[in-house]
């Protein structure tokens, strides 16, 4: 079975709560529900991740390198411009990455410093911007 880490970063545990009409009303239970389902009707299996500290979300990252991961999915929210170790440690993963917002970050004059990095970039479709990178990886 395909394993994907999923990395829900800084912000993404005040989903639903805080900047809804950018963000929407999707709490992050709501959003890890979601992506656990797709993830069991693809036959993916994912193992989720969220911190509000970029030391602990690195040190995941570090860990999961000797994990047997087909990808990572990261929405990395506000670690999203960080010049912090994240960048360095995503481009370090053995396996391909991709970087989700719900919105388009660009439009808000926020630069992604972690999309670089990624393989791929699925930005301003919501939530199904998950979905879309769990089908990619089960073609």
């Amino acid at each position: 079975m395909t394993r994907v880490l999923i990395i829900q970063g800084e912000g993404m545990d005040r989903r639903g709560l805080e900047l809804v009409e950018v963000f929407g009303p999707e709490t992050l239970e709501e959003i890890n529900t979601g992506i656990e389902a797709l993830a069991d009707q693809l036959a993916i299996e994912v193992d989720i991740f969220q911190s509000n500290d970029e030391a602990a979300v690195v040190e995941r990252l570090s860990s999961a390198a000797a994990e047997p991961f087909a990808a990572m999915i990261i929405n990395p929210g506000g670690f999203t411009p960080s010049t912090g170790p994240l960048p360095d440690a995503v481009g370090a993963l053995p396996f391909p990455a991709y970087e989700v917002h719900a919105s388009n970050p660009a439009s808000r004059g926020v630069r992604s410093t972690i999309g670089p990095v990624c393989r791929g970039s699925v930005c301003g479709f919501g939530y199904a911007g998950y979905g879309m990178v769990l089908k990619a990886l089960s073609a």
